[in-house]
């Protein structure tokens, strides 16, 4: 098909959706956006599986910035393939691999079709929540370099990092839903066969009613051994460090409750409790699952062994060398490929260096560094190859060396030690157990004077009766609720108490590059001369031929210029590009580089000159996310508010705009600059929310006192946290606070209507006549109804914010 026959309206790339530029990229009537689009589309087509296009609408990664060829050569090293692979033998290999360009059920077809594109893969399941896929394939006909170059080349480039070398993948453990299963299967036959005891038997089936009791006996041993291990081990450990948290009563109250409800059974003067008390623990169970529901594909650890590469090239005797990051030593020639990371302190040998620091610095423009100069290790090179001469090993580095100080004085991101958060619950039930102590006490006094015969069963039916179960299920139902709804809403908590923090919380610290501005749009402004459509368009035509971020910014900015010859292009690294376009000759870049002028603007801005007469400038900003002002304006009135950047101060004015005089605003600041700040606030008294999202937040989300990444989609990398927030979701935070404060509310509401149980349970158990009957109702009917109102409440409000 001709290119003419293609419409004007089609201007999205098939295969990714992105816009294309022309319409001259196609095959068989489909246009794609760059050549690398086009090459999946084949791979796929040749091999049956265009289904992948049929379930989602253009469900591709886009290939526009191909991988070099030789990228995964350093997995031919058995030594790395050891330290990768979960299993091989003489025949097959098992590997997982993270992807996170996973998103669709497009993608779960493709990577499960594997062995349809590679026929030595033997088998590809893919776990959708952690976006790894587990590969299966024969030695012989395929290699690990192999099917990781076909994820590649298909758009699913594998995630490999130096934290994979020393990673253990966390085991699934399920001990817990086996306790709930055998608690759950026990109270149910136990329930059933309690019924003689509720209802009463005749004196003829008294021999059957023996029966029953002896089987509920027998069934609530494994629940009393098993299945509340977890509650002794809990209140036993917080006993050792002589403090009463909410696990102690209730282990208390389940050990009380078997050992009289066994005196019973063993006596023959009753048939116990056992169904309230394998009730006890089967509820709580479920609430505990619940609330400790995390989200496993994410990871809350992250260091900067997340963020290097497993390995890089090392030039030995003018051959490139894949090796291991801890195995490089000082004195290593290391060549470090366009778009790859410097993964140690180093001298600049080779090339010209052009750095983004962005993640480690905050400062968003590149930095141009000359042979002999000292390049750190975090920066991404981003225009060609460079070598460099090592001078400190990895795990010497500044970064590596600032993250694992331990000297608190020394700025090391090491979190100093403060006072432990403790859940609201643990208080009220310390108070609690203290009055169910003396309840009882009182009780013992009054009975022992008055008829000792009822002194034991008063005695024990307030402990079984007065359990505060009923203040546990609220908590961990009213948590487990809310982290399921901002889950939905794509805010990750790593556990329930962050929620507490969270509505704790009076200074909120906002990093800003990244965070408040987006890290994939500039606002530009042109200042100058006008430029005519013409000139506009030359002036994207020299632009495009550079990789520099400022100058496809620039032609995105300009449009897509319409087909132009450039020649004579010349591009001097870090200060500006040159050329003919057409027949004018255009140079674009520094001031210095254009005008002959040093620049004293602490700005960022790119000059402009057509035929030697500088026309103007182009000056660039960050655009600020447009919900930012929206979010201040709700947030102002609560809390204190900072800005802490790694950029110069030119973006000032903007936010005071933006934030109002009140704002506390510091520029220039280096990484444990940002962590002094926050130690500084909390010695002020202050519970720090501190939003950040690059390594150079790292050392500041750790240390504060609720730490939420930023992420422009939640399985990049994000450094060490409490919370990971997807940025668009940024906007809805005063909602998230509002939720997280209701928590409290909600669960106080439910503890007074578990107080209401109680008292009529007490009523009955004071007199030593706690009938089975009225336990059975009472324990059900309590835990039951505090289910259903902090699930309904917590949902209620969750709808009303509209979340």
């Amino acid at each position: 098909m001709s290119s003419k026959a293609i419409t004007r309206q089609q201007v999205q790339c098939f295969h990714c959706g992105e816009d294309c530029n022309s319409s001259k990229i196609h095959l068989e009537e489909k246009i794609f956006c760059c050549e690398g689009c086009k090459m999946v589309y084949q791979v796929i087509n040749q091999n049956g599986l265009c289904d992948y296009y049929n379930l989602n609408d253009r469900p591709g990664v886009s290939q526009r910035i191909a991988a070099r060829k030789d990228k995964f050569a350093f997995l031919d090293d058995e030594v790395i393939q050891a330290k990768l692979v979960s299993f091989h033998d003489d025949k097959q290999t098992h590997i997982t691999f993270y992807l996170p360009q996973m998103h669709c059920s497009s993608c779960l077809y493709l990577l499960e079709n594997l062995h349809r594109l590679d026929e030595g893969i033997i088998s590809s399941r893919v776990n959708f929540t952690r976006k790894e896929a587990n590969i299966i394939f024969l030695n012989k006909p395929t290699s690990l370099r192999k099917v990781a170059e076909l994820l590649n080349a298909i758009g699913y480039e594998p995630y490999i990092s130096l934290n994979d070398l020393t990673e253990t993948r966390p085991v699934i453990n399920k001990s817990m839903i086996y306790q709930l299963g055998v608690a759950g299967f026990c109270f149910g036959n136990i329930m059933l066969m309690s019924f003689p005891e509720y209802l009463g038997v005749d004196a003829s089936e008294a021999g059957l009613r023996e029966i029953f009791r002896w089987m509920n006996f027998a069934l609530a041993i494994p629940v009393f051994l098993y299945s509340a291990l977890p509650f002794y081990l809990s209140s036993w450990k917080s006993l050792q460090h002589k403090f009463l948290n909410i696990d102690a009563p209730i282990a208390l109250a389940i050990i009380v409750t078997f050992i009289r409800s066994a005196y019973e059974v063993l006596s023959g003067t009753g048939g116990g409790y056992f169904d309230s008390m394998t009730g006890i623990v089967f509820f709580m169970l479920a609430g505990r699952i619940l609330q400790d529901k995390t989200y496993r594909q994410l990871s809350f650890e992250r260091d900067y062994t997340s963020y290097f590469p497993i390995a890089v090239s090392v030039l030995k005797e003018n051959k490139e060398i894949p090796t291991l990051l801890p195995e490089i030593k000082a004195g290593d020639t290391l060549l470090i490929h366009h778009e790859e990371l410097i993964p140690a302190d180093g001298i600049l040998t080779r090339g010209k260096a052009f750095i983004d620091y962005s993640f480690v610095t905050g400062e968003s423009v590149p930095v141009l560094k000359e042979v002999g100069e000292i390049v750190y290790a975090g920066g991404k090179q981003t225009e060609g190859n460079i070598e460099i001469l090592v001078v400190k090993e990895v795990a010497q580095s500044y970064l590596t060396k600032l993250w694992n100080r331990d000297d608190p004085m020394a700025g090391g991101f090491r979190k100093q030690e403060q006072a432990k958060s403790v859940s609201f619950v643990h208080l009220l039930s310390r108070y609690f157990t203290y009055i169910i102590f003396t309840i009882a006490a009182a009780t013992a006094v009054y009975w022992g004077v008055n008829d000792t015969h009822k002194l034991w069963p008063a005695v024990t039916a307030i402990f079984i009766i007065a359990c505060p179960c009923a203040l546990l299920l609220s908590n961990t139902f009213t948590n487990g609720n809310i982290l399921s709804i901002l889950g939905r809403n794509h805010l990750y908590l790593r556990n329930a108490q962050v929620i507490e923090d969270i509505a704790n919380a009076d200074h909120i610290v906002f990093d800003k590059t990244g965070t408040l501005t987006s890290t994939q749009e500039q606002d530009i402004m042109y200042e100058g001369g006008p430029l005519s459509r013409q000139q506009k368009q030359r002036i994207a035509a020299l632009a495009r031929c550079s990789n520099h971020p400022l100058s496809k910014a620039l032609v995105k900015y300009l449009g897509a210029p319409d087909a132009m010859q450039v020649t004579a292009f010349k591009e001097t690294t870090g200060e500006g590009i040159e050329g003919f376009a057409e027949d004018d000759w255009i140079k674009i870049g520094s001031e210095e580089y254009v005008t002959g002028r040093k620049s004293k603007e602490e700005s960022t801005a790119v000059y402009i000159s057509i035929e030697d007469k500088v026309q103007g400038r182009f000056r660039f900003s960050n655009h600020y996310r447009e919900s930012i002002p929206e979010l201040v304006r709700k947030l102002e009135n609560d809390y204190q508010l900072s800005v802490i950047s790694g950029d110069n101060a030119a973006e000032k004015n903007n936010l005071q705009r933006i934030f109002g005089d009140k704002i506390t605003l510091l520029f220039n600041q280096k990484p444990e600059d940002k962590l002094d700040y926050i130690r500084f606030l909390q010695r002020e008294g202050k519970k720090v929310m501190m939003i950040g999202d690059g390594l150079n937040d790292a050392g500041a989300l750790k240390q504060s006192n609720i730490g939420i990444a930023v992420a422009e989609q939640t399985n990049n990398f994000t450094p060490a946290s409490d919370a990971i927030i997807e940025a668009k979701q940024l906007s809805a935070l005063s909602k998230f606070i509002r939720l997280c404060r209701a928590n409290k509310n909600i669960v106080m509401a439910s503890f007074v209507l578990s107080i209401v149980y109680n008292i009529i349970g007490l009523y009955f158990a004071v007199q030593g006549d706690l009938h089975p009957l009225i336990a059975a109702i009472l324990m059900p009917s309590s835990s039951l109804s505090i289910v259903l109102l902090t699930y309904g409440n917590s949902s209620l409000l969750a709808r009303s914010m509209k979340l």
